[in-house]
């Protein structure tokens, strides 16, 4: 059997920590009754083994094993540089 791992694509928000990036990723989806689409951002904390995730990067996070107590995805690839303010 194949076992399929879960993606998302998000912008990395935080890297103070070692090895260690906060990702938020946004889900949209439309609401039952109103059909209005509604944004939310959740946040995930992904394993960045080289540390080479900046502020503002455009990544993809795959499904792991637990690393840690919160951590359960890790950095697949950086797919944009982005602009540091």
């Amino acid at each position: 059997m194949e076992e399929r791992r879960q993606t998302r694509v998000g912008r990395v928000i935080s890297n103070k920590m070692d090895k260690t990036v906060v990702v938020a990723v946004e889900l949209t989806k439309r609401h039952p009754l109103y059909r209005r689409t509604i944004r939310r951002l959740r946040k995930f904390k992904a394993h960045d083994e080289a540390n080479a995730a900046q502020i503002g990067d455009l990544v993809r996070i795959v499904e792991t094993r637990p690393l840690s107590k919160e951590k359960r995805w890790r950095v697949a690839e950086i797919l944009q540089q982005g602009v540091q303010l």
